[in-house]
């Protein structure tokens, strides 16, 4: 398949954009939730220490295989205007406080690596407004 720019697919087609598809905060967390559910036991790269970072460092702040890359790597998430798998863009799109999102990736609460399902379950916690126990957070501390 070779592959064209945007322009270049225009002078041979008919392009239509789609415009982003509007759902939900929760849609979209319920969605990410669900991603990482499909391979529970996944290992996924955390991001270090996220609340020490200046704003604008914290904003570009990514990494490869980590639980915002498998949200970017959906289509549907995409479509509806998630723009690339930074920490930034995860707060803007999913509406998250950093101190939500920081529970949810932060190499703090889980070391270099997290299992698909913890974060999986972190996200479901945020959806419900509940932010985890002292024995979720020791569970998880100790058995991933």
């Amino acid at each position: 398949m070779k592959h064209q720019r945007l322009d270049e697919l225009q002078n041979v087609a008919e392009v239509r954009q789609q415009p982003p598809q509007a759902l939900t905060r929760s849609a979209r967390l319920q969605r990410w939730a669900e991603l990482l559910e499909q391979n529970p036991s996944r290992r996924l790269s955390t991001l270090n220490q996220t609340e020490y970072q200046p704003l604008a460092a914290r904003e570009l702040m990514r990494s490869d295989e980590s639980p915002l890359s498998v949200a970017f790597e959906d289509s549907v998430l995409r479509g509806a205007g998630m723009k690339d798998d930074s920490y930034g863009e995860a707060k803007r799109f999913f509406e998250l406080s950093d101190g939500e999102l920081h529970d949810v990736v932060c190499y703090c609460h889980f070391g270099g690596s997290v299992n698909a399902a913890t974060v999986a379950g972190r996200i479901r916690g945020v959806v419900a407004g509940k932010q985890p126990g002292i024995f979720a957070r020791l569970r998880e501390a100790f058995l991933g």
